[in-house]
C-alpha cells in the first residue's frame, strides 16, 4: 500500500472514529493533508482549512484557547430551516406562512443576534427576548415590521416597555406566562388609553422529551391553564378586545431528543387555537416553542446529545399536523412560528484548545537494568511476572498475570510503610507494573475478547492518559460539567495518521471535575478519545465543536479563567484561504478577571510595592532585582488569564 493510500484510509478512519458525519451536518470534512476544514456555505468547493485560521489569528494577536466563529454557518441554519418549512408548505398546500424566531438567551452576543437577523430578513424572521436586558437589546434592533416575542417573567417596569414598543408601530408581543401578567398588561395598557396585543403560553398536557422535558406538561414552570385561558379569553370578549389575543405558544424545552412528542403537542395545541377561533378570537400565530435539536453525536442511549429526526420532518410534522386538524374543523390556518436557537447557533462556534503536557501512568518507561545482588525478593517476582505476560498469550495466564502484579504492588506498598524498602525499588517496582499492565492489556485486547472481562476493563481505564489542555471546562463548555452534555472533540491536525494513545482531556482547573468524561465515537459514546502522541513543546491543538448554543453565555469566572479570546470569520473565495477574518475580539485580561471579584489592580499594585519597598529596606533584596519583579507582575495583570503556551528550552 501506498504512502497516499495509507494516509486517505487514515482520514477515512478518522471521520469513523470521532463520529464525524453524525456531528458535523456538512460543515466539518477532513482534507487530504489530514487538517480539519469547514465549509461554511452552501458551496461546496468552498473549504477552510480551520488550522489556517488558528494560525491567522495568532499572527494578528489572539491567543490560545481561542473561540472561532465561522459567522456563514448562522446564515446557513437560518436559510436552511426556512426553506425546509417553504417546501413542507408547498407540498402540503399550506394556505399560510412559517416564520422563524431566534430565542436570543440561545446567545445574546450582539454579532450572532445580527447575522441571524440578516439572514433571515428575506424569511420575516424574528427575535424572542426573556429578561429585561435582553428586551432593552432587542427592541433598537427590531425596527417596525420584525415581530418580538416576549416571554419569561414580566413586571410592570417590562411590560410598559412593551407596550410603548406597540405604540410606537413595533410588532411586540408579551406572551403571558401567569395570569397576573394579564391583569397587569390590562391595567397599563388603561392607563396609557391603549388597546394591548398579546399572547398566550399554555400548559399543554404532552410532556417534553429528553433532559429538558419539564418544560412541557401540566407541571412546567410557565404557562396557563385550560381554565385561565377560557378566562382569559372571557376577559377580553367583556372588554370587546378578543383580537387582542393574536398568538399561542407552547414550548417542550431546548432539545426536542423525539419526534413523536412534537407531533402529540402540536395536536394539542391546534386543537385549542381552532376552539378559541370558532370562540371569536382572532389568533394569528401559532408559535411551537423551542426544541429544534442538535445531534452532538449522541447515542440513543444518551438522548439529551442526540435526535430521532430531521430538519425536513420536523417541518412536515408541524405543517401537516396543523393543516389536518384546521380542516377538519374548518378554520383558517395560523402563521406558524417557532423559537430555535440552539439549532441555528450550535454549529457556528467552536474551541480551539492547545495540549500544554501528557500525564502517562506508566511513565518513565521501564529502561534501566537492576542489579541482581541488591533488588528485594518482590521485585524479582515482578520481574517473573513480567516475563510471563511477554511470554503468553492465553487469556486465563494473563488474568492470572495481572492478579500476581496488583498483590505484588500491595506488597511493596506495605514494605514503603513500613520502611523496608528504598525509593530506588519502588520507582522500578512501578515501573515493572505498569510495564507488565500495558504487555497484558495489548495482548487481551488482540484476543477480542466479548464480554471483555473486568480486569481488562479495568487496565483500559487505567492507562488511560491524561492531555492537559489549556482552557476551562466550567467557562466554556459548562454543560458537559453541570449536565454531562456530549460534545465532539478531536484533533484539528495530523489526522492522515493513526492515533496510537487511549487519552483523556484535562482542564487547567485544580477540580477533579475539570476533565471531558464522555467523548462522541463511531461506535457510540466512549470515556476515552484516540489521540496522537504528543511532546512537550510540540505544537498539538484539539477543537471542541457545537459550543456556539449557550456554553459562552452560561460560563462562569471559575478559577478566575474568564472570557478567551475569539475571532470571528467569514468565507471567500478571493481570499487567501478562502477566509477573512472580520473581528478579533480580546478575552478578559486577569486585570479585568480581578477587578470583576473586587480585586482592584491599583490597590494590588500598591501592596506589592510597599511589600518590595519593606523588603528592599530590610536588605532581603537589591533594588535593582526588586523593580524587576514590580514590573513583571505588572505586566502580567494586562496579560490573558490563561496559560502561556510557550515552553522556555535550554539554548546551551
Amino acid at each position: 500500500m501506498t504512502a497516499d493510500s495509507t494516509a486517505a484510509q487514515n482520514i477515512q478512519q478518522a471521520r469513523d472514529t470521532y463520529g464525524m458525519d453524525v456531528w458535523s451536518d456538512g460543515f466539518f470534512q477532513i482534507d487530504s493533508n489530514g487538517h480539519v476544514t469547514v465549509t461554511p456555505t452552501e458551496n461546496p468547493d468552498l473549504a477552510i482549512d480551520i488550522n489556517s485560521v488558528v494560525d491567522a489569528a495568532l499572527e494578528s494577536g489572539s491567543a490560545l484557547p481561542l473561540i472561532v466563529r465561522f459567522q456563514d454557518i448562522i446564515a446557513a441554519r437560518v436559510q436552511r430551516l426556512n426553506r425546509k418549512f417553504r417546501e413542507a408548505i408547498a407540498e402540503a398546500q399550506y394556505p399560510n406562512q412559517y416564520r422563524s424566531i431566534y430565542p436570543i438567551k440561545v446567545n445574546q452576543l450582539h454579532e450572532v443576534v445580527a447575522e441571524v437577523l440578516e439572514a433571515g430578513r428575506e424569511f420575516d424572521a424574528g427575535l424572542e427576548c426573556g429578561s429585561k436586558a435582553e428586551l432593552m437589546a432587542a427592541l433598537p434592533l427590531i425596527g417596525d415590521d420584525t415581530l418580538l416575542l416576549c416571554n419569561g417573567v414580566k413586571d410592570h417596569v417590562m411590560l410598559s416597555l412593551m407596550l410603548n414598543a406597540q405604540q410606537l408601530g413595533q410588532q411586540v408581543i408579551p406572551i403571558i406566562e401567569k395570569y397576573s401578567e394579564f391583569e397587569q398588561l390590562l391595567l397599563l395598557a388603561s392607563e396609557q388609553e391603549q388597546t394591548p396585543r398579546l399572547g398566550v403560553r399554555v400548559k399543554l398536557n404532552t410532556k417534553g422529551s429528553g433532559r429538558w422535558y419539564e418544560s412541557g406538561g401540566s407541571r412546567s414552570k410557565f404557562g396557563l391553564t385550560i381554565p385561565e385561558v377560557v378566562k382569559l379569553v372571557q376577559t377580553l370578549k367583556a372588554r370587546d378586545q378578543t383580537d387582542s389575543l393574536e398568538l399561542l405558544h407552547f414550548h417542550l424545552g431546548s432539545q426536542i431528543s423525539d419526534i413523536q412528542v412534537l407531533r402529540s403537542a402540536v395536536k394539542e395545541i391546534t386543537q385549542i387555537y381552532t376552539d378559541l377561533i370558532k370562540r371569536g378570537c382572532q389568533i394569528k400565530f401559532l408559535d411551537v416553542g423551542g426544541g429544534l435539536g442538535v445531534n452532538y453525536g449522541g447515542d440513543y442511549e444518551n438522548s439529551e446529545s442526540s435526535i430521532n429526526y430531521g430538519l425536513r420532518e420536523y417541518a412536515n410534522v408541524i405543517v401537516y399536523a396543523v393543516k389536518e386538524i384546521c380542516e377538519e374543523r374548518d378554520v383558517a390556518v395560523p402563521t406558524l412560528l417557532s423559537e430555535s436557537g440552539r439549532a441555528l447557533t450550535a454549529h457556528h462556534s467552536m474551541l480551539v484548545v492547545p495540549v500544554l503536557g501528557v500525564h502517562r501512568p506508566d511513565s518513565p518507561p521501564l529502561t534501566d537494568e537492576l542489579n541482581e545482588d541488591e533488588i528485594p525478593a518482590v521485585l524479582s517476582r515482578m520481574q517473573s511476572t513480567l516475563a510471563d505476560a511477554e511470554k503468553h498469550d492465553v487469556p486465563g495466564i494473563l488474568l492470572e498475570c495481572y492478579h500476581d502484579a496488583e498483590e505484588l504492588r500491595s506488597e511493596v506498598d506495605q514494605l514503603l510503610r513500613l520502611g523496608y524498602i528504598s525509593l530506588e525499588h519502588v520507582a522500578q517496582s512501578d515501573r515493572l507494573y505498569w510495564h507488565t499492565c500495558r504487555e497484558i492489556l495489548r495482548k487481551l485486547q488482540a484476543a477480542e475478547l466479548s464480554p471483555p472481562p473486568q480486569e481488562q476493563l479495568d487496565l483500559e481505564e487505567q492507562l488511560t492518559d491524561l492531555y492537559l489542555c489549556d482552557f476551562s471546562v466550567f467557562h466554556s463548555i459548562i454543560d458537559h460539567w453541570a449536565i454531562d452534555q456530549v460534545f465532539p472533540v478531536m484533533p484539528l491536525h495530523r489526522l492522515d495518521e493513526l492515533p496510537t494513545r487511549r487519552a483523556q482531556v484535562v482542564d487547567l482547573t485544580c477540580d477533579s471535575d475539570g476533565k471531558i468524561k464522555n467523548y462522541v465515537s463511531g461506535q457510540g459514546n466512549a470515556n476515552w478519545l484516540p489521540l496522537h502522541e504528543h511532546q512537550s513543546g510540540e505544537r498539538y491543538h484539539i477543537g471542541i465543536f457545537l459550543v456556539g448554543a449557550y456554553q459562552e453565555i452560561l460560563g462562569d469566572a471559575h478559577n478566575l479563567m474568564g472570557r478567551v479570546d475569539e475571532v470571528h470569520v467569514y468565507a471567500r473565495d478571493d481570499e487567501p484561504g478562502n477566509f477573512w477574518i472580520e473581528e478579533s475580539l480580546k478575552g478578559l485580561s486577569t486585570q479585568e478577571m480581578l477587578s470583576q471579584v473586587q480585586y482592584f489592580p491599583n490597590d494590588l499594585d500598591r501592596r506589592l510595592n510597599e511589600f518590595i519597598r519593606k523588603q528592599i529596606n530590610t536588605g532581603v533584596i537589591k533594588p535593582t532585582a526588586a523593580s524587576r519583579i514590580l514590573n513583571n507582575y505588572t505586566k502580567r495583570l494586562t496579560e490573558t488569564t490563561y496559560c502561556s503556551t510557550e515552553v522556555i528550552h535550554n539554548h546551551k
